[in-house]
């Protein structure tokens, strides 16, 4: 990762419309624009089909001490805690020597009885440990001297026991031992490969079989959620049995629907007043986003759209950005708003010896530094051109299903997710309304029936718990709880 502030610009002649100005310092909106020109330049080789889960022999492989082997004493740096924390690896694939990297912390209080809940971070090919787990909804942040941590006061292990997972293979500190894994991976296989965690992690922490189980996710995860809850229903069919006790989906900023993330995202910044409403109409109807070859009105238009981007942060189109990426010698005054430096932060801690080592990370001692988005993933094989199928499936089987949104993320924003969500063409059960957390409008929600919750956070950027933690540990209690968002006549 580049240590100097700086500001490139992706043209948009190699970019399926996304015109973003990619900040240095966030490797999540790199990768995602990245993938986003690989997947959709002319001659691409990414399947777009539909999802299919991958069929796979399902092997447990003997767990047998290794939990406590996980367990982490203490972190360097760490403030005093009082739940549990665990960091290991869960072997994948013993042949081709692969093994998932994980992160986990248990309940604050009443840990037998929470729920289980995975996140998954996207990009795809980034670091749920670098953005889920350091920087939005974990336990800990990292303060400016990359060395000390300090509380998140809104973490989400205060709703559930809290599962972070690095994957696929050559994200973050998991790997395989055999290099060719790392040019096959894709949304089938790592669908696959996340299903064989899990089986083989509640083998390693039996207590969890049979618990409450939650996945849930930002950015690309919208394909990684759904594509493995989807993999768990179809194998709790085959053998018969709940193998996995499934029970919802939580999906935030999420890329679900090719064909409505893109119109939704120039409209959102047509009516944000950062593109002219005629840029935004140029682009959505005079551009080819599937060939390299454009108009010259297309072309025009493009230039005005890059103009008008270069020097905000997309992610969260009202944010500051980072304008010094150096470490403090000593931490500056900490906030639970994030710090637009923070990922500096995190990737000097978790690059020390002695922090690997707390962590029980990097044992095999990789070739590469630590990375919060992958370096070393060559090739992605499939990405669904959209996921509202399952979505479809998901209700049909009773799952409950939330889709949030920070309503100041330009990059996937609350228009697209609505425009998708519209496709679905399902009835509203409750109407359009503010919901409340801490006193203030914490969003704005809307209920289908089937059990389809959408939820604005208002004030939120792309990661969403880190720019308002409160409203985000608010609307993560009331998904576990499968109670209705607090509404104006219940707050008062």
């Amino acid at each position: 990762m580049g240590k100097a502030s700086c500001l490139i610009l992706v043209s948009f002649l190699i970019i399926l419309s996304f015109f973003v100005a990619e900040i240095c310092g966030n490797k999540q909106v790199r990768a995602l624009d990245n993938f986003h020109k690989s997947k959709f330049r002319e001659g691409a080789q990414i399947d777009r089909s539909d999802f299919k889960a991958q069929e796979i022999d399902v092997i447990v492989h003997s767990q047998e001490g290794l939990k406590e082997k996980d367990r982490i004493e203490r972190l360097p740096g760490q403030p005093q805690v009082k739940f549990s924390q665990y960091g290991g690896y869960v072997t994948i694939d013993k042949v081709a020597g692969s093994a998932f990297y994980y992160y986990f912390v248990e309940a604050e209080r009443s840990k037998e009885s929470l729920p289980l809940l995975l996140w998954l971070n996207g990009g795809p090919g980034c670091s749920s440990l670098a953005y889920g787990a350091m920087q939005e909804l974990g336990p800990f942040r990292v303060k400016s001297d990359g060395k000390t941590l300090f509380r998140n006061n809104y973490s989400w292990n205060y709703a559930a026991n809290v599962l972070f997972l690095e994957s696929p293979v050559g994200v973050g500190f998991s790997y395989s031992n055999r290099s060719s894994d790392y040019a096959t991976n894709g949304d089938k296989k790592t669908a696959a490969y996340n299903y064989l965690f899990l089986v083989n992690w509640l083998e390693r922490f039996p207590e969890y079989k049979g618990r409450d189980f939650y996945i849930s996710g930002e950015s690309y995860a919208g394909h990684y959620v759904p594509q493995l809850a989807h993999t768990i229903l179809e194998h709790n069919k085959k053998a018969g049995k709940t193998i996995i006790n499934l029970k919802g989906i939580l999906i935030g900023n999420a890329v679900i629907n090719d064909a409505t993330d893109t119109p939704g995202m120039y409209d959102f910044l047509a009516t944000h007043a950062i593109i002219s409403d005629k840029a935004a109409y140029v682009i959505n109807h005079s551009c080819d986003f599937s060939s390299s070859n454009q108009t010259s009105e297309c072309n025009a238009t493009s230039d005005e759209v890059e103009r008008d981007i270069s020097f905000i942060d997309l992610y969260n189109i009202y944010a500051p950005l980072c304008k010094n990426t150096n470490l403090t010698s000593q931490p500056k005054k900490t906030s639970i708003v994030i710090d637009p430096c923070s990922e500096y932060y995190v990737y000097a801690y978790l690059n020390r010896e002695d922090v690997q080592e707390a962590l029980h990370a990097n044992v095999t001692k990789l070739q590469y530094d630590w990375e919060p988005c992958s370096n070393v993933i060559s090739k992605w094989g499939d990405s669904a051109s959209t996921v509202l199928p399952l979505i479809n499936e998901f209700l049909s089987n009773g799952l409950r299903v939330w889709i949030f949104s920070g309503d100041i993320d330009g990059r996937v924003p609350v228009t697209s997710t609505k425009y998708s969500i519209d496709k679905l063409k399902l009835p509203i059960q409750t109407a359009w309304h503010p919901w409340f957390a801490y006193g203030d409008v914490g969003g704005y929600t809307q209920v289908y029936k089937g059990d389809l919750t959408f939820a604005t956070v208002r004030g939120a950027g792309h990661q969403v718990p880190s720019y308002q933690p409160a409203r985000a540990l608010s609307l993560i209690k009331h998904f576990i709880d499968g109670t209705p968002l607090p509404n104006t006549k219940r707050f008062v």
